[in-house]
């Protein structure tokens, strides 16, 4: 009987260790478990964003920024197609419209974060002797991103079909998978001129800034931001959203030639 009692004793006491043990364990895990944020953002945002990240991540405990770049248009497909995403950053409205009708965006979230130019840009030299918009006739290739999925490809539309030579520009175009790949385009030489965003040819090498894109020829050029329906990680993505639109973010988009809205 004293064994038996004694036999007792000791499971419990292990019971109890154990499940001060676990409980101990899970305290620790809540406290330092780390949150990771993906999020789906517009080529175009490809360097500002590295240093938001820096900042972000060193101001806010246990969180960790993933940014995937790309055309809006295929960012968009990857929402709808399920693929895991806390944010969307897009370069235009069109995208973002899209997603917020299938109910794929928290549609209180969605805020207009920024604003950018369309530019015509020419490798150094410019060896075309490209002058404007109206001048790319001039060009034997022209690069442009892919109208139906990368927004400066439906603005670098809307600017040529109002100037009446879409057809022709068409006809001379190499269509990028996004505004980045007409960059380096522009940047190799492997085009005569392109059309981009002003931040993008503000990072730009080997490059020349031919002018602006003439007046009321396109669509604003807007970036509207917010959180995936699907998120796991809602509130810290609604932090993440709050920072992006703070004073403090403000000044790093400025610094990389957007407009804060």
């Amino acid at each position: 009987m004293k064994k038996k009692t004694m036999g007792i004793l000791l499971i419990l006491t292990m019971t109890l260790l154990t499940a001060a043990t676990g409980c101990g364990s899970q305290n620790g895990d809540s406290v330092n478990e780390e949150t990771e944020l993906t999020i789906l953002a517009a080529a175009s945002l490809t360097d500002v964003c590295e240093d938001l990240k820096s900042v972000y991540e060193a101001e806010t405990e246990n969180v960790t920024l993933t940014f995937s770049f790309g055309g809006s248009g295929a960012l968009q497909a990857q929402i709808e197609e399920g693929a895991p995403a806390d944010m969307f950053i897009s370069a235009a409205q069109t995208q973002m419209d899209a997603l917020l009708e299938q109910a794929l965006m928290v549609s209180s979230s969605v805020t207009d974060l920024l604003e950018n130019k369309v530019v015509l840009i020419v490798p150094q030299g410019n060896p075309a002797g490209i002058e404007s918009f109206e001048d790319v006739l001039k060009a034997d290739i022209i690069g442009i991103g892919e109208v139906s999925s990368v927004p400066v490809g439906q603005y670098s539309e809307e600017i040529f079909t109002d100037l009446g030579i879409w057809d022709q520009v068409r006809a001379k175009a190499n269509f990028g998978s996004d505004v980045r790949t007409v960059l380096s385009w522009v940047e190799s030489g492997e085009v005569d001129c392109g059309v981009v965003y002003a931040t993008d040819a503000y990072t730009g090498e080997g490059i020349e800034i031919i002018c602006e894109a003439p007046a009321n020829t396109h669509q604003p050029v807007i970036y509207p931001a917010g959180i995936v329906a699907a998120s796991q990680e809602q509130d810290a993505a609604a932090s993440f959203l709050e920072f992006l639109q703070s004073d403090e973010a403000a000044e790093i988009f400025e610094k990389y030639g957007f407009t804060v809205l």
